[in-house]
């Protein structure tokens, strides 16, 4: 906390900051203002939600210090950066970017809010580094909605593609270096994202759909056209990386492409050895590149739903309930941190202190356990208790006499 305490104009929301982080990490069933509020112990919820709202200090600037911390004690030159989106599923129509979409946490079109991220992954371990949300069409051309959430009126519309290119370019700006970035197929079919990093001199390995057309030596054609001419002999078993249950086994075959781009341009195709299910990557290098650092790269890709899982389990990162522009960057960048603190902590737990025989190393589940528990956990005493529960109850029915005025002024 005291790398992001010059963020703040005033010393209370600092301090309220860093109880809000604690509460973040704590065991609570759910995180919000209201019961991160109550575990710190202060008296309502209203600090907290001014911290988020009203209260002046800096986000922007507290997620380029969780970049820096991030980059500083998880470094690796091996890294890949890591774009994805995720998505919070959210009722009624107000809330920030909230609209029907699509959304991979529920795995189908829902009224959701969806932000895509920057994750480092190295050896040492993976962490967001950077947020963008993703404003809809439906939003951008609506200033009056734009305004009431705390966007500004003139906000533009940008593509995920476009603000996984923002970041990067951000990441690179201050003068960090990476020699690889991965993503999904959304990313990988975005020419414009693919010509950002080349020029950067960047190499990729993005995920493509199976249509996707490929340019060879002996003409154009699809992903899985080209698939399909492989000859077994070129398959290669290689490990994308270890997993829960082990190394995940696959195997790889590797075609050249004929780009007029400089570098060297590849496809990619992975075999699931059980089913045989295909799934393809365009990859590109500056210089000629061993497949097993092309396959570790694609591997990589799944650290970014390890950090979501991460995020949102160990640090509340969908749990929040604002509604406005600002409240949202504000509390996914405190969970941004709450995660990045955990991660490291587990990094340097694994280096210095190396798990015996007969015990799995420290995980950030029991790393956030073990610190809530021994170092942190709050004790209150019964009128604390009953206090949160007058107030709980005395909001509730504020709430509820609202209700029926509302429902009796309509019927008159």
């Amino acid at each position: 906390m005291g790398r992001i305490a010059s963020r703040f104009a005033r010393v209370e929301p600092r301090l309220r900051a860093g109880r809000l982080v604690l509460g973040l990490l704590a065991d609570l069933p759910r995180k919000n203002c209201w019961t991160i509020a109550e575990w710190a112990g202060e008296a309502s919820p209203h600090g907290m939600q001014h911290l988020l709202s009203r209260a002046s200090w800096d986000a922007d600037a507290v997620r380029d210090d969780v970049r820096e911390y991030v980059v500083e004690h998880l470094h690796d030159d091996a890294a890949v950066l890591v774009v994805d989106e995720t998505g919070d599923v959210k009722k009624g129509t107000h809330t920030v970017a909230v609209q029907r979409q699509y959304t991979g946490t529920a795995g189908r079109i829902e009224n959701s809010q969806v932000a895509v991220y920057l994750v480092y992954a190295g050896a040492r371990g993976h962490a967001a580094v950077d947020r963008e949300l993703y404003i809809p069409r439906s939003w951008t051309c609506d200033p009056d909605r734009c305004r009431a959430a705390g966007l500004g009126e003139d906000t533009a519309f940008a593509t995920k593609p476009e603000l996984a290119r923002t970041m990067i370019e951000r990441f690179l700006t201050a003068g960090h270096r990476v020699g690889w970035v991965t993503g999904d197929e959304v990313y990988g079919g975005n020419p414009k994202l693919r010509t950002a990093l080349e020029e950067r001199g960047i190499g990729y390995v993005l995920a493509v759909a199976c249509s996707a057309e490929m340019t060879t030596g002996a003409g154009t054609f699809r992903a899985d056209a080209l698939a399909a001419k492989v000859p077994e002999r070129a398959w290669q078993k290689l490990s994308a990386g270890p997993g829960a249950k082990g190394h995940r086994f696959y195997d790889w075959a590797i075609i050249d492409l004929a780009e007029p781009a400089a570098g060297r341009h590849q496809l990619l195709i992975r075999r699931n050895r059980n089913t045989g299910e295909l799934a393809y990557y365009r990859c590109h290098s500056t210089e000629s590149t061993l497949l097993a650092v092309l396959v570790r790269v694609a591997g990589s890709r799944w650290r970014v739903e390890e950090t979501f899982q991460s995020e949102k389990g160990l640090a509340g990162l969908d749990e929040h309930q604002v509604r406005r522009y600002p409240s949202w960057t504000r509390w996914v960048t405190l969970a941004m941190l709450a995660h990045a603190f955990l991660a490291v902590l587990r990094a340097d737990e694994h280096a210095r202190n190396p798990a015996p025989d007969g015990l799995v190393p420290l995980s950030c589940n029991e790393i956030q356990r073990l610190f809530i528990t021994v170092a942190v956990h709050p004790l209150h005493d019964m009128a604390h208790l009953l206090g949160w529960s007058d107030w709980r109850r005395r909001h509730q029915e504020r709430s509820r006499a609202s209700h029926y005025r509302r429902q009796a002024a309509s019927q008159t």
